[in-house]
C-alpha cells in the first residue's frame, strides 16, 4: 500500500522509522480506532500527536532494553500496550534561558500546547527541588499519551550548582527548525496542515525529545550528581524519555509475576492517596555515555513503567492525576549505586 493510502498516523510514522519499525511500532501499541482511522489530505493535531508519542515510544525501546524485552514478552502473550504516558525532565536556570533552548519547561510547552495539551496539574516535587506537571490531550484525553513534565530548578541549590548547571546546559541547541515551527503555529491556531507538511515537521519535533547539550566534563557531572541525581540524568541524557509508562489492568498482579520471573522490577507499589493510582517500574537501564575529553562512563538510563488507574466516582471516568509521592518514588528508579563510574577495559 503507498504511503497515500494509509491512515494519518500509520503515514506518518512509516515515513519516520521506516516500514519495518513502523509496523512493529504500531502493532505493540493498542490504539484508539478514532485516532487510527483518520485518512484524508489533512492532519489533525490529535493524529499528530499519537504519531509523535509512538516514534518516541520506538525511540525508547531502542533505549531501554528491559523495556523492549517486556513489550516483545507483552505482545507473546497476546496483549498490546496501552500507553499512558511519557515522563521527561528539564533545567531552569538561575535566569534566561538554556543556551538556545527556552528555559526549563518552556522548551516543551511550545510544542504540546499547539498539538492541544494543556496543564492538568501541578505536583510540587520539593524532596527534589522539582516541579512536575501533567499535560493531558484535550481531544481524547485517555488515548492519546497525557506528559508529566518536570522542571528542576537550579535557584533552589547553592552557587556552585547553579554554575555548574550553567556551564553544562548553557551548551544547548534549539532544534526546531523554521519549518516545525511554522506546522506547530498552523496547529495552534487551527489552519489546515498537509500531510506533507506534517512529514516534514514530524522528525524536528521528535529530535526535541533528547540531549541538546554538549557533553559535560566529568567534574561538572559528579558536582551535579552531588547534590542531585535528576540533574546528573539530565547532564548525560537531556530530554529523553525519562520512561514510558504502561497503563495495565493489575498493576500489583503484574509485579509479583514479574518478580517472580526476576525482571528488575521495583520493590514495592506506589500508591496515591486516594488509592486509584497505583504504578511501578523496571529499574532503568545503564548505559555507555562519553563525556568531554572522551572519557566513557556508566549511567543510568531511561526505564520502562507500568500504571493501574481506577475510575473516579466523581467524574465516572478513569483517574488520569498523578500523584506526588508515586512521582518521587518513580524517580529514584534511575539513582544507581554504580552511577557515574568509569568504564573499566
Amino acid at each position: 500500500m503507498s504511503v497515500e493510502n494509509l491512515s494519518v498516523i500509520n503515514a506518518l510514522v512509516e515515513g519516520f522509522l521506516g516500514p519495518e519499525p513502523a509496523r512493529a511500532a504500531l502493532a505493540a501499541l493498542d490504539l484508539d480506532s478514532r485516532l487510527t482511522e483518520q485518512g484524508g489530505p489533512h492532519v489533525s493535531r490529535a493524529a499528530f500527536a499519537m504519531a509523535m508519542n509512538v516514534a518516541l515510544f520506538h525511540d525508547l525501546l531502542q533505549r531501554v532494553p528491559s523495556g523492549a524485552a517486556y513489550v516483545a514478552d507483552r505482545l507473546a502473550r497476546g496483549g498490546r500496550v496501552v500507553f499512558d504516558h511519557g515522563a521527561l525532565r528539564t533545567v531552569r536556570l538561575v535566569e534566561g534561558a538554556t543556551g538556545q533552548l527556552p528555559p526549563g519547561e518552556e522548551a516543551f510547552t511550545r510544542i504540546l500546547l499547539p498539538l492541544g495539551y494543556e496543564m492538568a496539574a501541578v505536583y510540587p516535587l520539593d524532596r527534589l527541588r522539582m516541579t512536575g506537571r501533567a499535560y493531558r490531550h484535550v481531544d481524547l484525553p485517555e488515548s492519546i499519551p497525557q506528559f508529566f513534565l518536570s522542571e528542576l530548578h537550579a535557584d533552589r541549590f547553592d552557587p556552585e550548582f547553579a554554575e555548574a548547571a550553567a556551564r553544562v546546559f548553557g551548551t544547548s541547541r534549539d532544534p526546531l527548525t523554521p519549518e516545525a515551527q511554522a506546522v506547530l503555529e498552523k496547529f495552534a491556531d487551527n489552519r489546515p496542515v498537509t500531510r506533507a507538511e506534517a512529514a516534514a515537521a514530524l522528525p524536528a519535533i521528535v529530535a526535541a525529545f533528547d540531549r541538546q547539550h554538549q557533553p559535560p566534563s566529568v567534574e561538572d557531572y559528579e558536582l551535579l550528581l552531588s547534590r542531585s541525581h535528576e540533574a546528573g540524568w539530565i547532564a548525560t541524557e537531556g530530554n529523553a524519555f525519562n520512561h514510558a509508562t504502561d497503563r495495565v489492568a493489575d498493576v500489583a498482579a503484574l509485579a509479583e509475576r514479574l518478580k517472580t520471573q526476576d525482571w528488575p522490577i521495583k520493590e514495592r507499589l506506589e500508591i496515591s492517596i486516594t488509592g486509584r493510582v497505583r504504578q511501578t517500574a523496571l529499574r532503568a537501564d545503564t548505559v555507555e555515555r562519553l563525556f568531554a575529553g572522551n572519557e566513557l562512563r556508566r549511567v543510568p538510563g531511561s526505564f520502562y513503567e507500568f500504571i493501574s488507574r481506577d475510575i473516579d466516582p466523581e467524574t465516572g471516568r478513569l483517574d488520569l492525576a498523578f500523584d506526588t509521592g508515586n512521582a518521587t518514588g518513580i524517580f529514584a528508579m534511575t539513582s544507581a549505586a554504580d552511577e557515574g563510574r568509569p568504564q573499566q577495559g
